[in-house]
């Protein structure tokens, strides 16, 4: 099983999907690194020998920011944006779409479980 970035790649998966599973790498992105460590992007992941390990694992390093150093570089963008007050950090910070999405009907994903709001009491006369 081959492991780099710290994590483990799947033994029967072609390796331009296997290399998928590292977080900052996409399938654009694995195939470039295959072609660049001359690694048929078609063979299998078990099927990798040790120099050809190396050779993604030393592409990897080089030119590709991924796993822990991407994940902080993220967190730190969105607090700077937060800290600055802009929108994008705005909306962050009240937990609302970013994108210009509507949010009358929709974004739960964002917004979170749905609060019911109680009707307002008729005064008795």
């Amino acid at each position: 099983m081959a492991r780099i970035s710290g994590v483990d790649l799947p033994k029967n998966k072609r390796g331009e999907i296997g290399l998928t599973y590292i977080y900052g790498i996409g399938k654009s992105t694995a195939q470039k690194i295959l072609a660049e460590a001359n690694v048929d992007k078609d063979k299998k992941v078990n099927e990798w020998n040790d120099d050809e390990i190396n050779a993604i694992r030393l592409s990897i390093t080089e030119n590709h920011k991924v796993e822990g150093e991407l994940r902080s570089e993220i967190q730190l963008n969105i607090k700077r944006m937060m800290d600055i007050g802009c929108q994008r950090g705005i909306r962050h910070r009240l937990g609302l779409p970013l994108r210009g999405q509507r949010t009358k009907n929709n974004s739960r994903t964002r917004k979170g479980k749905k609060k019911t709001v109680a009707n307002k009491k008729k005064a008795t006369k």
